[in-house]
């Protein structure tokens, strides 16, 4: 017939290449490049990160040498960071802090993280009086006095713990314990919030039809479709609990003077900024650099992982 196409000469034609599929989080880092602060926020952390741990593996200067002819001396060729009252090394102590300031950071983000994931997905998914009771107890965390209870269980827990595990060890875990303890409460809103949403969607009904249990409608369908937004709230929780821990150790409250962190170094240099202005102006500058790092990091997210939002 005329004008028609040969059944040959379209079997001959060649079929176009399938269109390879893209994983929802290789999209979402696509997305999160195109947030230039954000990546490149990544990159300084990294670094940062990078330098804390393999730094002291290259700059062996022992955080509490002891050099009384160089005591507050500014930076120099011999000391990068200058030195103390003490004449101890700024740039030792300060790597072997940021491991201690970032490790608090990590640690409290993750048990705020375990706990409010936990709280939220009961709640969000039970309703009724569990619901009510987990966010009864949620509200009374919310409105307690964070700083001044803080105080009080540090001064009554931080001897037994330092004589069950060690001076170091057993500060850690109270300061870690008591940060992320007092960080879960956002979270857990945030993951009831999301069950509420994602448990009346087509494919936890049809999950649901076909027999799932509860257990499983909860790991393979509901909480893998609201980690989003909650590792947003794990980056904002990295950040305060790094204020946090330096805030306690400013108030003389966190590690002791021979376990350096960076909150405990600019507290040890408040009687000196006018004579010897670099022992604060590092630590206070890592904090500064980590903390807007970091929330910069977590403004990237939440535009990589909002899939409303055109990049």
């Amino acid at each position: 017939m005329a004008g028609s196409t040969p059944a040959s000469a379209i079997a001959s034609q060649p079929l176009g290449k399938a269109t390879a599929s893209v994983s929802p989080w290789a999209e979402a880092w696509r997305r999160f490049k195109r947030h230039r602060l954000a990546y490149w926020s990544l990159w300084v952390l990294a670094l940062l990160a990078l330098a804390v741990l393999l730094g002291p593996l290259v700059y062996k200067v022992g955080i509490n040498d002891v050099d009384f002819k160089a005591r507050l001396a500014p930076p120099s060729t011999t000391h990068l960071m200058g030195t103390d009252d003490l004449g101890r090394d700024l740039l030792a102590r300060m790597l072997y802090g940021g491991r201690i300031s970032l490790a608090v950071g990590v640690a409290a983000m993750l048990m705020a993280l375990t706990v409010g994931v936990v709280i939220g997905a009961v709640a969000g998914i039970s309703g009724g009086w569990v619901d009510a009771a987990l966010m009864w107890l949620t509200d009374l965390f919310l409105s307690l006095p964070q700083l001044p209870l803080l105080l009080l269980l540090i001064f009554l827990f931080r001897e037994a713990l330092k004589q069950m595990f060690g001076l170091e060890l057993g500060i850690f875990i109270l300061i870690v314990a008591v940060i992320g303890g007092f960080r879960w409460m956002p979270v857990a809103r945030l993951v009831r919030a999301q069950f509420f949403s994602l448990r009346e969607k087509e494919f936890v009904e049809a999950a649901r039809a076909l027999g799932a249990s509860v257990p499983r409608q909860v790991v393979r369908h509901i909480l893998p479709n609201s980690l989003g937004p909650v590792i947003v709230a794990g980056t904002i929780d990295v950040a305060a609990a790094i204020i946090a821990e330096s805030t306690l150790s400013f108030l003389g409250l966190g590690f002791p003077p021979d376990i350096p962190t960076w909150g405990r170094i600019l507290y040890d240099s408040r009687d000196f900024m006018d004579i010897a202005m670099h022992w604060a102006l590092f630590p206070g500058l890592a904090i500064f650099i980590t903390v807007l790092t970091i929330n910069f990091i977590g403004d990237g997210l939440r535009d990589a992982l909002d899939p409303r939002r055109v990049l």
